[in-house]
Formats: structure tokens, sequence, C-alpha cells
């Protein structure tokens, strides 16, 4: 009697220690995670506060009258309606067809540059025109209107050498601010490509090379269709970039070229109407919801380009 006793107090003993070790096993394996959140947490609580705070307040800006109105703030529908008719539907579409152009003009040359970067034999070109590429990529605002209008305004240096307004050119119009956005866009489309391009293997092309393919069936038949998804992701993200730029606008063309980003500043600062700056807080949450628009469109495409060329 005292063996088996003995025997199973032991296995008592070791299912006791078996569960204690699992449960401190999955406590390891739980630690790194909860580490992990900590770490984030400060940055999600600012986050929330800051942009959570400003979000809110602009709905609630978008969605009510004015304090000021006899009977104060109130319920409305009214802001929201008026910033998709009129001027306001007008400036909204100006800078949706601006930024569609603008993106598919860089996501067109930004590829070519790209690969030719990824396939240089030269390093130290390829490093120096990304360094370039991260620098120009955040050069905007009014720096960068100045620059083009001392070179290619009315009395810029390449218009007054080429006679460039006798060709009927014009940088305070559509097409010139398009270039504008160029300077910008193209760059980030480069650095955006870039490590796509790198995942391209090799032995992707030579089996392609192997199998009779030239060159051109290789990119339309193997190539194009895995950086379809990250072509489509980096379109979008110039789409977003392009659709929020204001300073660059504001500096060259003002209200010559509408915008939504003008409308916004005009309501605001009571410039041009007196009295509209819920609209101006409805307009911004139109961007805010193309905004979230652009991230439901881009994330799926990056995590379907990522699959590929992990």
């Amino acid at each position: 009697m005292s063996t088996i006793q003995t025997v199973a107090g032991g296995d008592s003993r070791t299912r006791s220690a078996g569960r204690s070790a699992g449960l401190g096993a999955g406590w390891r394996r739980r630690l790194p995670r909860l580490a992990g959140w900590l770490g984030v947490l400060p940055l999600l609580v600012f986050a929330t506060v800051v942009f959570g705070l400003a979000f809110g307040t602009m709905v609630f800006g978008a969605f009510t009258t004015p304090g000021t109105e006899p009977g104060g703030a109130r319920l409305t529908g009214a802001n929201i309606s008026a910033s998709l008719h009129g001027t306001y539907l007008t400036a909204l579409l100006g800078s949706i067809k601006l930024s569609a152009v603008s993106a598919l003009i860089a996501t067109a040359v930004g590829l070519p540059i790209a690969h030719v970067i990824v396939t240089s034999r030269f390093r130290a070109l390829r490093e120096a025109v990304l360094a370039a590429s991260g620098v120009l990529a955040n050069f905007g605002g009014v720096p960068l209107a100045f620059a083009f209008v001392a070179t290619l305004g009315n009395a810029g240096v390449l218009t007054s050498r080429f006679h460039l307004l006798s060709h009927g050119w014009s940088l305070y119009g559509f097409w010139g601010l398009t270039l504008v956005y160029l300077y910008f866009l193209i760059p980030l489309m480069v650095l955006t490509l870039t490590p796509a391009l790198e995942g391209l293997r090799r032995q992707w092309q030579e089996a392609a090379r192997n199998n009779g393919a030239n060159a051109f069936q290789y990119w339309t038949h193997v190539a194009l269709p895995v950086l379809t998804p990250s072509l489509l992701g980096g379109y979008v993200l110039l789409f977003g970039s392009a659709f929020s730029a204001y300073a660059t606008a504001a500096a060259m063309v003002g209200s010559s070229v509408p915008l939504v980003t003008m409308q916004i500043a005009d309501a605001l600062s009571g410039d041009v109407l007196v009295g509209q700056g819920n609209v101006a807080l409805a307009l911004g949450v139109d961007m805010v919801l193309m905004a979230g628009l652009v991230m439901a469109i881009q994330l799926p495409l990056q995590r379907r380009s990522t699959r590929w060329l992990a």
C-alpha cells in the first residue's frame, strides 16, 4: 500500500510540476508581447489624444451649426451637404483630378528610374540617387514654389531663355501645378518601388529566358503581374500625398486652381465667405474619409506584394 501511495504521490507531483512548467512557458511566451505593447503604449495614447480630439472636434463641428448663431450649436446635415455642392464640390473634384493625374505620371516615370537604380552596377550612383530621392520626396511647401517660380514662372530663367510664354506655357495653371507636384512625387515613387524591384528573383528571369521568353515577354507575363500590387499601392500612396498637399499650391497658384485645401483655408479664414468655418470642418471630414479609403486600398495591396516578394 505504501508503495502505491508513493507512486501516486510521485505522479501527482510530476503532473503539478508539468502544469507549473507549462504555465511558466506560457508566461514566457506572453512576456515579449506584453513588453511590446507596453513599449508602444505611449505612442498609442499620444496618437489617440492628439488625433482623436482633433477628429472628434472636426466631426462635431461638421454636423452642428456655429455656436454664435441664435439658439447655439445644434445638429444639422447642412454643412456636409454644402461641402458636396457648388464651388466646394468643384474644389473636391479638382483635387481628385490633380492627384490622380500627377500620381499616374509619377508612377509611369518612377518605375523605369527605380529599375535602373536596382540593376545598376555602380553602388555609389545607386546610393546617391536613393539619398537624393529621400531628400526631394520631403521637399515642398513655399521653398519648392519659389524655386519653380524663379525657374519657370512668367519671369523665370528658363521661361525667358526659351521664350516659353510665346508657346502658351503657364506655371500658374493645372499642368504647371502638376509639374511642381511631380518634383516630390517621382522621388517618393522611386523609394516605394525600389524594395519591390529588389524582391524580383533573378531565377524568374532565367527561367523565362530558358523557356524562350524575351525581355518584353518576361516583363508582361512575370515581372509586372508580380509588381502590380506594389505599383497600385505606390499609386494610391502618391494620390494621398498629392491630395493632402497645401503649402506649395497656396504659395504658387492661390485660388486659380480649385483645390479642396484652398477652400478649407478660405472658409476658416473668412476671406471669401464669413461664417463658413463649419463647412470647412465638413470638407475636412470629406478629406479624412478620402484618406481612409486610400489606406483601405493600400494596406491589402501592400500585404499581397510583401507575400510575393518576401
